[in-house]
């Protein structure tokens, strides 16, 4: 084989192992998500007085599992929070944004048909009660997308072994305090889950994906601001 032969050859492998290594980083985010997003609807939908701690013991046992390969987001604002914070590229972003919608609502019909509600499904109303959702659902997002930006894409700590646990608490924690207020989302995906399986109603969709997305892109921004020399 002549030089140019073995220069194309190369560019073509290199192609290749991009393409695979973006493909894993996809299906990686799929995974994560649809499990999270499970476990909301079927601790949800049974009546689990432990909720809060399954779900977020879910995104904590999936961060590990998948971090070292997408980073673990599972969530599209943390995402957008990691795209402000100059830690994943546009096209990755968008990628991510569709997959982890995809496994929302998968995950979501999916609880749907095989759990068998403990009680008549009932459908959270923000009638009266938006401000203070969109309240919650902003501060609590905002930390977690501030909690999963600090602990696994801060250059002082690298190769830690506490993010897992500090962003599934992180959930935990929101769930248990603003539960009662707005159902405790700080997701895109788990709202469109949710709506899905029939905890949260579409004309209230809009609440979440506002105060989450607007939340995420806060918490990049103060992560810059407090952190001008981690690029």
């Amino acid at each position: 084989m002549d030089v140019a032969g073995q220069v194309i050859t190369s560019h073509e492998s290199k192609r290749a192992l991009a393409v695979t290594a973006t493909s894993r980083k996809y299906i990686v985010e799929l995974i994560g998500t649809f499990f999270l997003v499970f476990t909301v609807g079927a601790s949800v939908l049974s009546g689990s007085a432990l909720a809060p701690l399954a779900i977020g013991s879910a995104l904590m046992v999936m961060v590990y599992a998948g971090g070292h390969i997408s980073g673990g987001h599972y969530n599209p604002a943390v995402t957008i929070a990691a795209l402000v914070r100059g830690r994943i590229g546009l096209s990755d972003a968008v990628g991510y944004w569709i997959v982890q919608l995809i496994a929302g609502v998968t995950a979501g019909a999916v609880a749907h048909a095989v759990v068998t509600p403990a009680a008549p499904a009932k459908t959270l109303s923000l009638t009266g009660h938006v401000p203070a959702a969109l309240v919650a659902e902003l501060l609590f997002t905002f930390a977690l997308a501030y909690v999963v930006l600090n602990v696994a894409t801060s250059k002082d700590h690298p190769d830690n072994s506490f993010y897992g646990l500090a962003i599934g608490f992180t959930v935990m924690v929101g769930a248990f305090a603003v539960g009662g207020i707005s159902g405790g989302v700080f997701n895109p995906a788990v709202a469109i889950g949710g709506a899905t399986m029939g905890l949260f109603g579409w004309s209230t969709v809009w609440v979440y994906l506002v105060a989450e997305l607007v939340a995420g892109v806060i918490a990049g921004l103060a992560f810059r601001a407090l952190n001008p020399t981690d690029k």
